[in-house]
């Protein structure tokens, strides 16, 4: 199997399999596939779409690509706040604080900002004396006691979304 052959399977509109999926996520969290080959496929997916099944499978492989995080210990119902980014990060630092109080467990991880508006973690480590990249030991103490957390990326959780 080769990336090449995974690019023009998805350039003529065909559906990847599972193993395609597979072979291009490990590739991409190992480096072992070019950035301009990433490129290229991510663009035959936006020009040609996927389906469910290709969705799943690709989601589910980034997400097993590196460190996962279990939060099933602190009860029931965690939540995830997340979004796509904007001018202004007005939600997260609002609404984690307020699922807290009404009892809601709030998990957040957030990246670094990509444009010019940063991005929530770097508007937070802006703050004197905020440290926004917390051990998983931290993260873990932190949503159990105040039931919220928000904490950087760190580079072996999920590398293939990087």
């Amino acid at each position: 199997m080769n990336i090449v052959d995974i690019i023009l399977d998805k350039r003529y509109g065909k559906a990847l399999s599972d193993e395609q999926i597979k072979f291009f996520v490990s590739g991409v969290a190992d480096r072992s596939i070019p950035d301009y080959q990433t490129a290229a496929l991510l663009m035959a997916i936006v020009l040609n779409g996927m389906n469910e099944r290709e969705m799943t499978t690709l989601t589910m492989e980034m997400a097993a690509s590196g460190e996962q995080i279990d939060l099933s210990y602190v009860g029931d119902v965690t939540v995830d706040k997340h979004s796509t980014g904007g001018v202004g990060d007005k939600v997260t630092l609002v609404l984690i604080p307020i699922l807290a109080s009404l009892g809601v467990y709030s998990a957040k991880l957030s990246g670094r900002g990509l444009g010019f508006t940063g991005g929530t973690i770097d508007k937070l480590e802006s703050i004197p004396g905020f440290r926004v990249e917390l051990t998983n030991e931290e993260f873990y103490s932190q949503i159990k006691n105040i039931k919220a957390a928000i904490s950087s990326q760190s580079p072996n959780l999920t590398p293939a979304d990087g």
